[in-house]
């Protein structure tokens, strides 16, 4: 089957699009994709979410991952035959430990990155280039994580391993890529007021660690701070969860009315006491790159959207409206909430975030209105951070 969307070049000011190639309905799958490179986020791991160490699949079942995150051990899920957490398959890397979902997954990892990235016995000493450099950036960048220097560490030690070296070079310079101004903007925005010291010192770390003569050029301040904005403007937050999938299959259950609402009652007040216990961190969360999807351009009235409904990180994009043949298709880099917000305060976290300025039919219809911000808005105006982004960061 011919593919639902492809990529168009629209202008120098906007780049790239995705256009749809025929018609869409409402609901429908406009593709699945996967990630030329991922990465789980270093917190994320540090915290016990456990992920595939290749696609971020949650490893634990939904019983173990709601236990932990209620912090309670006692608990016990009904219906546990709708968790699709299949341990028997779980294999480990010999050398190293890291766990993966499957033998498919080791074997990728093996043959795209991890020959080069395994630790092997060093896995637990912390002078080791790769521990230093994973120490380094947690210590620069907090929770709530947009971004992780393992992107591209794997971003290397895949072209590292590459035959054909050219291919993967070629396959990254694809993502959009920003002027130096822009690139400084990025990287101040990842890392902070003290941002370029911090550059300098992941660089160093960056080169200890991964070195690679023919990558010479991504290891100079100028092309490590290059590849950092790209990581740090394509990157697409990636969220699993066991027990997500689990409520899912549980909603699609068959159920009499009695049993149904008695579950629908469990699981709301299941949710409501993790988020006491564990707020807004539910999912193994993770960023990955994107071929298709970086090519998105934000609306603020969307006809699209992402998600990962397969709890690993396969991408899918779901049309919210009908699409027409020939008709750009467009995400929202902004949460509901956002969404609802004035133009001048929707405009202002998009230049912040992404540095760009809003012009789609909602932004433009609402070009006269005066730009302040309401009360209420103003003082929600400070709330506006990166969790709510939670890295949604496309190409735009």
């Amino acid at each position: 089957a011919g593919a639902a969307a492809e990529a168009r070049f629209i202008s120098s000011a906007k780049g790239k699009g995705l256009f749809a190639t025929k018609n869409i309905r409402k609901g429908e799958t406009v593709f699945v994709e996967r990630p030329v490179v991922s990465s789980q986020f270093l917190w994320n791991a540090l915290y016990n979410y456990r992920a595939c160490d290749h696609c971020l699949r949650a490893l634990e079942t939904a019983e173990e991952n709601a236990q932990r995150l209620l912090g309670k051990s006692s608990l016990v899920l009904p219906h546990p035959e709708q968790c699709s957490i299949r341990k028997d398959l779980h294999q480990q890397c010999p050398r190293c430990q890291v766990t993966y979902c499957s033998a498919e997954c080791r074997q990728a990892a093996l043959e795209q990155y991890h020959q080069v990235l395994c630790l092997g016995p060093s896995r637990d000493d912390p002078t080791h280039p790769l521990n230093k450099l994973q120490e380094a950036w947690r210590n620069m960048h907090y929770p709530p994580e947009t971004s992780s220097i393992m992107l591209m560490a794997r971003m290397v030690a895949t072209i590292k391993q590459a035959k054909d070296k050219e291919w993967w070079i070629k396959a990254f310079s694809q993502f959009c890529s920003k002027t130096a101004n822009e690139e400084e903007e990025i990287v101040h925005k990842l890392l902070g007021d003290k941002f370029k010291g911090q550059l300098e010192v992941l660089r160093l770390l960056f080169t200890e660690a991964l070195y690679d003569e023919y990558l010479s050029r991504w290891f100079t301040p100028e092309g490590f701070r290059s590849l950092f904005a790209l990581v740090g403007t394509n990157g697409q937050g990636i969220g699993t969860s066991s027990l997500s999938q689990w409520v899912h299959a549980c909603d699609a259950l068959d159920l009499p009315m009695l049993q149904r609402e008695e579950l629908d009652a469990f699981i709301d007040q299941l949710y409501k006491d993790i988020e006491k216990e564990s707020g807004e961190f539910l999912n193994c969360e993770g960023s990955g790159l994107y071929m298709l999807q970086s090519c998105c351009n934000h609306s603020c009235i969307p006809n699209a959207e992402t998600s990962f409904p397969e709890n690993n990180f396969l991408l899918h994009l779901t049309a919210l409206e009908d699409i027409e043949a020939g008709e750009e298709i467009c995400i929202s880099y902004l949460d509901c909430c956002q969404r609802e917000r004035s133009r001048h305060s929707r405009n202002k976290i998009l230049r912040e975030n992404y540095l760009f300025t809003c012009s789609c039919p909602k932004c433009l219809a609402q070009a006269d209105d005066p730009d302040v911000t309401s009360d209420e808005e103003e003082e929600g105006e400070g709330e506006t951070d990166d969790a709510e982004l939670e890295d949604e960061m496309t190409d735009v």
